[in-house]
């Protein structure tokens, strides 16, 4: 099949890359001519492990093109995927106009039937504004063009972005045409050859489904955050309680690791904009309202543990850091905690020295004007001399790090442990003053 991915960012470029892996011919367009020069050489724009090697074999093969010329991306494909940026607006509702100006370009160019497919997330009712878009514009032309809006949002893991794509659980389409349907089915027939995953409904549905997914999933990682500071305060062991409620088939053990606070470009953004489309519509979700508030209140926990320590003025005082991403394999850092405890606990007078193995490119760009904030090369340097060390990203190479030369290295035995990456009553035979979350 021909099919055009608006947008080649994060999931605009796994999309395509994925889908021309299977066979398809696939056209990416994106305004920025210095990421698709990037593209076009052989680079990619964003960390995802695996992803450079896929899009070298299909720019090779033939199979995978990257543009910035809008009326030939649109004459490409049959069908258009709309993958662009939906950031939230002041009021935290999703800003849709790159969604919108993606629809009129392909209202201005098309000259036959196509199903445009809304892959960026978006609140419900963006497909009827689409449908509407496109209608403007080709009542302008004096066009009677057929064409099909669907609404297929994306469940991509962040590091994991090539397996959830090619392995999918589920592949949610909303369409409410037979045409539409047909050449969904036909475009995800590759990708669910053991059963059938895809998952038919009606498009606002669709558009509802991606926003509760995500909101869930923030509404376990908020619920077992505050559960285990009450557990700290109780004198329980979140990790011995985490056992025993995942252990329940009802419950299960996904998302309930509690840890610094969640952010990336997905769970921040969609709990805001669910909850600014449910004041919209007239309805408070109060639970998302706590989920938000704990979760902001959580990325400060460990400079909480770090006041605690060492007193409310850091002055004079430095921080080892590991981990300045959100989470680990991926080099995001939008609405990382890192970036909030770094610039409380500078605030306070305290420098801190950082370390991540792929964020700290990313993390300069958006933190590098900090004066009293470092960035090292490798792991042990910034435990040098240091007060503390903090965990903020859980990446694999800090699981098993020598705690000798850890001991040896800071000033004084002490981790402030955001992901609760060690056993605690170990590291205290060692001698390490070690503070984690709800143990």
């Amino acid at each position: 099949m021909k099919i055009t991915v608006i947008g080649s960012g994060y999931v605009g470029l796994v999309t395509g890359t994925c889908l021309a892996e299977v066979g398809n011919e696939v056209c990416c367009l994106d305004v920025d001519p210095a990421k698709i020069e990037l593209l076009q050489a052989g680079g990619i724009p964003i960390y995802e492990p695996g992803l450079d090697d896929m899009v070298r074999r299909n720019v090779a093969a033939g199979r995978l093109h990257f543009t910035t010329d809008v009326a030939e991306s649109v004459a490409f494909g049959d069908i258009q995927f709309i993958a662009v940026g939906t950031p939230p607006d002041e009021d935290g509702s999703a800003d849709l106009q790159y969604v919108l100006a993606a629809a009129r370009n392909i209202g201005r160019y098309m000259d036959g039937y196509k199903v445009v497919v809304d892959k960026s997330t978006v609140p419900v009712g963006t497909a009827d504004k689409v449908r509407a878009a496109l209608a403007e514009v080709l009542a302008e032309r004096d066009a009677q063009l057929d064409y099909s809006v669907v609404s297929n949002p994306e469940f991509l893991k962040e590091g994991a972005a090539i397996e959830d794509f090619m392995k999918p659980d589920r592949i949610v389409v909303g369409a409410e045409d037979e045409r539409a349907v047909e050449m969904m089915r036909r475009l995800y027939a590759p990708f669910q050859r053991n059963h059938e995953r895809i998952l038919f409904m009606d498009v606002r549905s669709a558009e509802l489904t991606k926003y509760a997914a995500n909101a869930m999933l923030a509404t376990r990682i908020s619920f077992m955050n505050e559960l285990a500071n009450l557990a700290e305060t109780l004198g329980a062991d979140i990790e011995l309680v985490r056992r025993g409620i995942g252990s329940d088939p009802r419950i299960g053990y996904h998302f309930l690791y509690p840890g610094a606070g969640y952010g990336g470009s997905c769970f921040p953004k969609d709990v805001k904009a669910l909850i600014s489309s449910g004041k919209a519509h007239g309805h408070t979700l109060r639970v998302l309202d706590a989920v938000e508030a704990a979760n902001d209140a959580q990325k400060l926990r460990l400079v909480d543990k770090a006041v605690a320590r060492f007193g409310e003025d850091l002055s004079g005082r430095r921080f080892a850091l590991w981990g300045l991403a959100f989470k680990p394999n991926t080099d995001d850092m939008r609405e990382a905690p890192s970036r909030v405890i770094v610039a409380e606990l500078t605030r306070r007078g305290a420098e801190v020295v950082a370390y991540d193995p792929v964020a700290a490119e990313e993390a300069r760009r958006v933190m590098g004007d900090n004066p009293r904030l470092r960035f090292a090369e490798d792991m042990m340097s910034p435990l040098d001399g240091a007060d503390a060390l903090l965990i903020v990203t859980e990446w694999k190479m800090f699981r098993a790090p020598d705690f000798e030369a850890i001991r040896a290295a800071l000033k004084a035995p002490v981790i402030i442990d955001g992901r609760n990456m060690y056993d605690p009553a170990w590291l205290r035979e060692q001698g390490f003053d070690y503070l984690a979350i709800g143990r």
